[in-house]
């Protein structure tokens, strides 16, 4: 099957299965994710499945991923056992694969590191992380008018921008920062001061 095929595909699938405000918000992803692929030279085909899929299991509780990861053998750490809003990106790689078919090793990797990002993110796990931040029914974050700008005109300073809000949001409201965000953060700090 082509990668538009599953693209169409996927949409109606998931059409079905997420909720209304989930998918809108899936599917400004996926179309900020392609937009984002043209202007860097990414396959857009990849970045618009990777961005339809990267919610697949926001829907489901906590106790549900929390299962499906012990089922699997999938690590949880103690963080994402807390934070429910972590453990999504690791149980929607799995059913990208299980569910959906993907094999495809940079769209696994941008759905896993969508939430957290990582040190040394490849250009798509770097164009998703970013589009789930900027899509246009995301409500207005601190900056962003200008994280949208840098996206589509700087990359790296824009997921160091991110990277940087996010830190600092996490300490002024008292919750904890995984550790692969922190470590992300001090990766690609050193654009941010650009």
């Amino acid at each position: 099957m082509k990668t538009i095929e599953i693209s169409q595909k996927l949409r109606k699938e998931l059409e079905k299965q997420l909720k209304p405000d989930r998918f809108d918000h899936t599917l400004g992803v996926a179309y900020t994710s392609a937009s984002m692929a043209f202007v860097y030279g990414a396959d857009v085909q990849k970045a618009l499945i990777a961005g339809m899929l990267h919610d697949c299991a926001k829907c489901m509780s906590h106790e549900e991923q929390i299962k499906i990861c012990e089922k699997n053998k999938i690590e949880i750490s103690d963080i994402e056992r807390r934070n429910h809003s972590l453990l999504h990106a690791k149980v929607g790689m799995y059913l990208a694969k299980a569910k959906y078919e993907i094999d495809d090793p940079e769209i696994l990797g941008a759905i896993r590191w969508h939430t957290t990002g990582k040190e040394d993110m490849s250009l798509l796990e770097k164009i998703v992380y970013i589009a789930d931040f900027i899509e246009p029914n995301r409500k207005e974050l601190e900056d962003m008018d200008i994280i949208r700008k840098e996206a589509f005109t700087d990359i790296n300073r824009c997921l160091s921008h991110i990277l940087h809000n996010s830190v600092i949001y996490l300490k002024t409201i008292g919750k904890e920062c995984d550790d692969t965000t922190m470590n992300a953060y001090n990766y690609y700090k050193e654009y941010y001061k650009k």
